[in-house]
């Protein structure tokens, strides 16, 4: 009895032996599965340091170029932003063009201010001859009287002529002479004298010069005109 219980004890021990071997080599398995998981684990772990920032810094300046092309893109020709929003450059252009408009500007009123002052300066600077001549008048008058009945002397026609020359200077025009047509515009008629054979109206006589500057008259001719008898 007691050797069959020996054998039997023997047999199941060596059942049990086979299953202990299978259960090792499952364990080892599963070791070398956790170490190899290990060795991946550290493998990325241990990647170069540099190797993640280039990439990060790869992604970043892809990402500020396109912000930096978007921005470029909303910023319009005229130098305005979407919106509506002046740049500085834009800003910038719209000063200088308010500065030269004003500037236009204000060259063109100096120019119309130089233009009228010019004009007011010859205005008065003929109001000023014609104020002298005018006073004068009277004394050329009778320098023209001595001069038509020949009463002049040297001394004296000298004189007559320096006066002449300097109202010359100042464009002031004496007019009237006998045979000249009658103009209105020019001749004042005192006295008029038919004749037959005359055809149309003519000075006959010159009673006082007449003056002008330029095309203004300062006095018209007084004259005795012949006109054709009726």
């Amino acid at each position: 009895m007691s050797k069959e219980n020996n054998e039997s004890a023997q047999a199941a021990g060596s059942e049990d032996t086979p299953m202990n071997s299978g259960d090792s080599e499952s364990a080892r398995q599963n070791a070398s599965d956790q170490g190899a998981a290990e060795v991946a684990s550290n493998g990325a772990s241990s990647q170069d340091p540099s190797q993640k920032d280039g990439s990060a810094r790869g992604g970043s300046s892809t990402g500020s170029g396109t912000d930096k092309g978007q921005d470029q893109g909303d910023e319009r020709d005229d130098g305005t932003q979407q919106g509506d929003t002046l740049t500085p450059l834009g800003q910038a252009k719209k000063e200088a063009a308010e500065y030269l408009d004003a500037l236009q500007r204000e060259r063109a009123e100096f120019v119309n201010f130089r233009n009228r002052a010019a004009k007011e300066q010859e205005r008065f600077r003929q109001h000023g001859i014609i104020d002298v001549l005018t006073a004068l008048l009277p004394a050329l008058d009778d320098i023209d009287r001595i001069r038509e009945h020949g009463d002049f002397d040297d001394s004296f026609a000298a004189v007559a002529t320096k006066i002449d020359k300097a109202f010359e200077k100042f464009d002031v025009q004496k007019f009237g002479e006998k045979g000249e047509d009658f103009d209105p515009t020019k001749h004042e008629a005192v006295l008029h004298k038919p004749d037959p054979s005359a055809t149309k109206e003519t000075v006959d006589t010159v009673v006082e010069a007449g003056y002008r500057i330029g095309d203004r008259v300062i006095r018209a001719a007084r004259v005795v005109v012949v006109s054709p008898k009726a």
